[in-house]
């Protein structure tokens, strides 16, 4: 039931054309998200990440698409670097193209989870293979924390938005941190570590939740939903059904989060998972 096409996020009347009248459901993947490459090209990855994420919502509101999901990352929270903030703006894009009327033709919402173990361009891969090659693991700084979540467990929480999104909230899933330091044991249970500093835009520990966030997150069994501040009481309440408010000046980061997945682990999973890479 695939079809594969070429096409642009940047070329809206392309989008149209492959949006058929059979489609119900839209995942929102395209973005440019590199932070470095962001930073050196920052009109490119507005034009995609921005642009791109505008042209999706009319296309999709033409077409009368019934739910159009976007997925967002840790660093639309609180940004430092401009992909972060490209983010944050097609997050921002997302909630307010929601008409919360009764029967809206088209429903948007948001997923956001950290570090992808094994996708492109992501921290374990890297690590692979410059320790292949160079025989040392770089490391930005030793106290640096990540968030981390496997592919099929981003998958999984896709699926479940999904089927559970009304329009206008940010589904945050619950993952382990890491710190990089267990990140690179795992590559090497005794690496050669070379200290490189910070890159430009790059964040200390990562974040998916902040203190000005709290006023409108609620927490369920495995993920928290933050709510759009537009958007009405009555559609709330059925959002927040089976939640609970989180407390005033709450915040979920990589730093103090209470499930932490070691260097033990991580190996272990690589291990059990030889095909992500």
């Amino acid at each position: 039931k695939l079809n594969f096409v070429i096409g642009d996020i940047r070329d809206e009347s392309r989008i149209k054309s492959v949006l058929s009248d059979d489609i119900d459901f839209v995942v929102h993947a395209a973005a440019t998200k590199i932070v470095p490459t962001a930073e050196t090209n920052p009109e490119e990855c507005v034009k995609t990440n921005i642009i791109g994420t505008s042209n999706l919502i009319h296309a999709c509101k033409s077409k009368k698409i019934k739910k159009i999901l976007g997925l967002s990352t840790d660093k639309a929270c609180n940004p430092i670097n401009l992909y972060g903030a490209t983010k944050l703006a097609a997050d921002k894009l997302f909630l307010s193209a929601n008409n919360y009327e009764e029967k809206a033709s088209s429903k948007f919402s948001v997923v956001r989870y950290g570090n992808v173990i094994g996708s492109r361009g992501s921290v374990v891969p890297f690590f692979k293979k410059i320790n292949k090659e160079k025989g040392y693991i770089p490391i930005t700084d030793k106290n640096m924390t990540r968030f981390m979540i496997s592919l099929n467990e981003a998958v999984e929480f896709v699926i479940l938005a999904l089927e559970n999104m009304q329009g206008g909230e940010i589904f945050v899933k619950k993952i382990p941190s890491m710190k990089i330091i267990d990140i690179a044991k795992a590559i090497n249970s005794k690496p050669k570590l070379k200290y490189i500093g910070i890159r430009p835009g790059e964040k200390l520990h990562e974040q998916m939740i902040s203190e000005d966030d709290s006023t409108e997150t609620y927490e369920f069994k495995k993920h928290f939903k933050i709510i759009s501040s537009i958007m009405p009481i009555s559609q709330k309440n059925k959002i927040i059904k089976g939640s609970s408010k989180v407390r005033e000046n709450f915040s979920y980061r990589s730093n103090t989060n209470k499930n932490w997945l070691n260097s033990k682990e991580l190996k272990l999973w690589l291990k059990k998972n030889p095909n992500y890479f």
